[in-house]
């Protein structure tokens, strides 16, 4: 009867782990199709001529949940703007939000979230942090200048971030037409983030 019980009380469980993967599945599809479309859209791609015309699709890392964490969160006081250099020898306007905290295989890191003192201005965007990185596959599977994620603003002390949806700032598909905000020091992740869009450099030949 035991048995029985046990496998009564397993079943949900199995459900529900099940539907939550799916979920998170759900969204990094999703995540993956608006990319690829607005990639393939003449009117918002950073793709020109001959790049644009043989694009199809992003190459992706496979999804691992491994890389979706929920991270400790602590909400920067006092902070003051600051000018972030970007690639173009230029900077852009940034004040830190936050700093968020996870471990992947056991070990501790921290990431700082930044929001844009120009996007807040906007109603769509005044909820939206910026996460910019770089970890250990840059210049092999990624772009050497790193990668990007876009956040809201957490109710609590966590956030979910899911690195299966990380992307490369246009300027690794077009450096003169684009002005990007350079990592700064303290995101640069000694390990590998094996997660969200690869990168091969046919772009910049």
């Amino acid at each position: 009867m035991k048995k029985y019980i046990l496998i009564f009380l397993f079943l949900p469980l199995l459900a529900f782990s099940q539907k939550m993967v799916s979920t998170e599945v759900m969204e990094v599809k999703k995540f993956q199709k608006e990319l690829n479309e607005e990639y393939l859209d003449p009117a918002r791609t950073p793709l020109r001529g001959e790049n644009f015309k043989n694009f199809k699709e992003h190459p992706f890392f496979p999804f691992d949940l491994k890389y979706r964490v929920t991270a400790k969160f602590v909400k920067t006081k006092d902070a003051q703007p600051f000018e972030l250099p970007t690639s173009s020898g230029k900077t852009k306007s940034y004040k830190e939000y936050g700093k968020a905290t996870f471990e992947l295989d056991g070990k501790p890191y921290t990431l700082t979230l930044y929001q844009s003192l120009d996007l807040i201005k906007q109603d769509k965007y005044k909820d939206y942090l910026f996460l910019p990185f770089r970890d250990a596959t840059n210049e092999k599977e990624t772009y050497g200048g790193g990668k990007y994620m876009d956040l809201k603003t957490p109710k609590g002390n966590t956030i979910i971030l899911d690195f299966n949806q990380s992307y490369h700032p246009f300027c690794a598909y077009n450096a003169y037409d684009y002005n990007c905000p350079i990592v700064p020091e303290e995101n640069k992740l000694p390990v590998e983030i094996r997660a969200g869009v690869m990168y091969e450099d046919i772009y910049h030949h």
